[in-house]
């Protein structure tokens, strides 16, 4: 529990901000938004259709970069 207590010479204002700034510090909300947006894990198909399509893909941007049509970028 996050408590914030206004001191003589403060602004609503200020007090507000003050206290917003404690809650994101404090990681509260992050981990309120976590729970509620809960995503399951990937089953095993969806992997291996993934990793299908990123080596098609890459053998795909291969065969483009040997006929010169793209240059591969990084560091080569």
């Amino acid at each position: 529990m996050i408590e914030v207590k206004k001191s003589e010479n403060e602004s609503s204002l200020s007090l507000l901000r003050r206290f917003n700034r404690r809650i994101q510090q404090s990681g509260v909300l992050q981990r309120a938004r976590d729970l509620q947006f809960k995503k399951r894990p990937e089953s095993a198909l969806k992997k291996k259709k993934k990793a299908i399509k990123k080596q098609k893909t890459k053998r795909r941007m291969d065969y483009l970069w040997k006929l010169g049509k793209i240059e591969k970028k990084g560091n080569e």
